[in-house]
């Protein structure tokens, strides 16, 4: 059904006649006229009755006249927001981060953002560096904020910052005194780490590897607060990442060369991006 002619159905409609109704469209009478024939046609039943000189509608004009005002409102409010979506300065970016991005950098992107396009809004969400790649690739997001780079080659990357990673130990360990440390140092220590599917565990793994230690894993969380939490108790050792953080617990810079987390930006490769999260990407990527 085409949503011109149901537009100019509802013309004549509220005209209640075919001529005054083609000047106010800037269309010609036979052409109006033919264009509603087409369309009683098309639905199977007339829509109109002679009244004088001009139509009135007919009981199947009444009832399509409902549907065809939610038709074309439907068909406006869709323009109107496609022409929202190609403005930069208006819109919505669907924007996925860690959590532990969510006290400093994500914050301070968006209010650094907002300022330039004050009428941009974010949904956000938080998640783990498995799950937020998975929503990016699934389209529930448009752009991630993760550690480290996901191993896809569907999914760009744009670094924005590198982070030195800490080992937080309980204030009274044998370690607290050191100014920095070797993660060798903490051989034999019970270990508190995110779970696997995070980025910082993966990250964390591979230190211990690179170190040639095997410790055991006492607790497996989901919040660097959580575990700066549990090493405040006394509970075990923790690579965690800046700024410091946790009640008890001393932050030792670790001096291993692997002992970094780059954080970065995630999109999926080739796909349409409206203009305000392009605009977005790229303020992000030069705000390092």
């Amino acid at each position: 059904m085409d949503l011109t002619t149901v537009a100019w159905f509802l013309a004549v409609a509220d005209h209640g006649h075919v001529t005054r109704a083609a000047a106010s469209l800037r269309v010609s009478q036979p052409g109006l006229s033919r264009a509603i024939a087409r369309l009683e046609r098309e639905l199977g039943v007339p829509l109109f009755d002679r009244a004088g000189r001009g139509v009135r509608l007919n009981p199947y004009g009444e009832v399509f006249r409902e549907h065809a005002r939610r038709l074309v409102a439907a068909d406006e409010t869709a323009r109107r927001a496609l022409a929202e979506a190609a403005d930069p300065d208006h819109g919505e970016i669907r924007l996925g981060f860690l959590h532990t991005q969510g006290t400093s950098l994500v914050p301070d992107l968006i209010r650094r953002y907002r300022r330039r396009r004050p009428h941009v809004t974010f949904r956000l969400l938080q998640d783990s560096t498995e799950r937020l790649a998975a929503a990016v690739h699934a389209g529930d997001a448009d752009l991630v904020i993760v550690s480290p780079r996901p191993d896809d080659p569907a999914l760009s990357w744009r670094p924005l910052v590198v982070e030195r990673l800490l080992l937080a130990v309980p204030a009274n360990h044998r370690l607290a005194r050191l100014p920095d440390a070797r993660l060798a140092d903490a051989a034999g220590e019970p270990f508190i780490a995110m779970r696997p599917g995070y980025g910082l565990r993966t990250i964390t793994d591979e230190l211990i590897r690179q170190a040639g230690i095997a410790p055991d894993i006492a607790f497996e969380g989901e919040e660097i607060s959580t575990v700066c939490g549990l090493v405040g108790a006394g509970l075990g050792v923790a690579v965690v990442p800046p700024p410091p953080q946790g009640a008890g617990v001393s932050h030792l810079p670790i001096t291993d060369p692997a002992a970094r987390r780059t954080i970065g930006l995630v999109w999926v490769t080739g796909r349409t991006q409206a203009p305000v999260v392009e605009h977005f990407r790229t303020f992000a990527a030069g705000s390092k």
